[in-house]
């Protein structure tokens, strides 16, 4: 079968599989609006659940499962949105030969939203970055990569708003630094901004300037490191006006949501779901329709594991 044929056949099948998981609980009632926020992270080309080789995680993740699961929560709720904080690209036989294009065909197909850029991503440069590119239906938004001077110029949004049954989303994402973890002639000219700094930024001019309702940073920065490196538990403490921080990079699982207090003595949540697809993290916010107000009102990481 030849390559274009496969990625048909393979869009068909995880089109058509079936979980039987246990839907996640919607949380509203007729004066109130609940957004829920489905994200992944580090999927490394996992289509499939992992093998019998991988111990206790046997039957797990792949996005395959992600895909039904993703199904039923839009069923259930249509004001729902999909992320994903970056590595999409490397780590199984499906990239060595398709590259990134099967990957962000099979995310179209599921209903992705918006995507972060991580550092595997630049694995075969910006060649490869290029080649594959066309295939996603969503936009990987990129706030501290500039591509100006490189074959990606103006491929790639600095933030995205989205909306939902009158409810402003705010994306913009970050990437962590490519120098001394990708090879130089990977990213060439591209340009690396200060995360911190570049959320300071981007924050204010989506809550105030585009008076978005939610501001959601997607990371590739880790999720936490000794020291004061910069991640994603410093961005939430330096942050006042980012109300999600959904990251990646470190494969951190987390049983449940990190819920935490900004500069600015208010919430914001933190959420890292594992890797190759064997969680995936939802957070329902839930507003008040008059007032706009919105409170956490549930948080899950759900294991993509054998429900059927």
């Amino acid at each position: 079968m030849n390559r274009r044929g496969f990625i048909r056949n393979g869009l068909a099948g995880i089109a058509g599989l079936s979980l039987g998981a246990a839907p996640f609980n919607l949380l509203a009632g007729s004066d109130f609006t609940t957004i829920s926020i489905m994200h992944t992270n580090d999927l490394h080309c996992h289509i499939e659940p992992l093998s019998g080789g991988s111990g206790n995680v046997a039957g797990h993740g792949g996005l395959a499962r992600i895909s039904e699961m993703v199904k039923r929560v839009k069923a259930e709720n249509p004001n729902t949105l999909l992320f994903d904080a970056g590595d999409i690209f490397q780590g199984t036989p499906y990239y060595n030969y398709f590259k990134g294009e099967l990957m962000l065909q099979l995310m179209s197909a599921v209903g992705y939203d918006a995507a972060t850029m991580g550092n595997h991503e630049f694995d075969d440069g910006l060649e490869g970055i290029a080649e594959s590119l066309h295939a996603a239906k969503f936009p990987f938004i990129c706030s501290n990569y500039d591509f100006s001077n490189t074959m990606l110029a103006d491929k790639f949004p600095r933030w995205k708003i989205f909306k939902r049954d009158g409810i402003k989303i705010g994306v913009y994402g970050l990437g962590i630094e490519l120098k001394g973890l990708v090879a130089n002639k990977n990213f060439g000219n591209t340009i690396y901004s200060d995360p911190l700094k570049t959320a300071l930024e981007m924050e204010p001019f989506l809550k105030f300037e585009h008076k978005c309702d939610l501001v959601v940073c997607l990371s590739h920065l880790g999720l936490r490191y000794r020291g004061n490196k910069i991640s994603d538990m410093v961005l939430a403490a330096e942050t006042s006006l980012t109300d999600l921080v959904i990251g990646g990079h470190t494969h951190s699982f987390l049983e449940k949501p990190i819920i935490e207090k900004n500069k600015a003595g208010n919430q914001v949540v933190v959420n890292q779901a594992a890797s190759y697809g064997r969680v995936l993290g939802k957070i329902d916010f839930v507003f008040e329709r008059t007032k706009k107000k919105r409170k956490v009102a549930a948080t899950e990481n759900k294991i993509a594991g054998n429900e059927a």
